[in-house]
């Protein structure tokens, strides 16, 4: 194969693996012209009290400035958005020098996200889940990395619910 292939190949991988290059094509229907995004509520069993309404805003933001629609508050909007985060969690994903008791292990916080869109235009709604998970040093609490965390959770859902509400993807 070509060197300048394989070198444009894999500088093509790498760009979209960093999320560096990102896919913007947005596919609404032209009779679609506004939304209304609902509070997405925590329903998880532990209530991190920061991620509702952090999770709630980037996405009305990634919304706004990522479409021609229109943001409102009436239930009547072509497009109406609900969520409820189901589950905020924490485990343990890998474990060097075989277990013992001095090797080192990854933890892995995880948020799962499930979304109505209801499109008033032809009375339809589409549900799905979304999940993110990010790894952390075992070493470390949740409560010590959290904040760290959270705002990288936050950008991979509103990444993934944009793309899954908006891109057909």
């Amino acid at each position: 194969m070509n060197k300048k292939y394989m070198l444009w190949l894999f500088i093509s991988f790498e760009l979209v693996a960093c999320h560096i290059y990102t896919f913007k094509d947005v596919s609404i229907p032209p009779n679609i012209k506004t939304v209304k995004i609902n509070f997405i509520e925590n329903k998880a069993r532990y209530v991190n009290p920061q991620l509702s309404p952090q999770l709630t805003d980037a996405l009305q933001q990634k919304i706004i400035n990522q479409t021609r629609l229109t943001r409102t508050s009436n239930d009547d909007a072509h497009y109406v958005i609900s969520g409820q985060i189901t589950n905020y969690d924490v485990s343990t994903v890998g474990v060097s020098n075989q277990g013992s008791a001095t090797g080192e292990f990854t933890n892995q916080l995880t948020v799962n996200v499930h979304i109505s869109l209801k499109n008033n235009s032809n009375n339809k709604t589409d549900e799905f889940d979304i999940s993110q998970s990010i790894p952390f040093d075992g070493r470390r609490t949740l409560q010590e990395v959290e904040a760290t965390l959270l705002s990288g959770v936050i950008k991979n859902l509103v990444d993934a619910l944009f793309n899954r509400l908006f891109s057909n993807w």
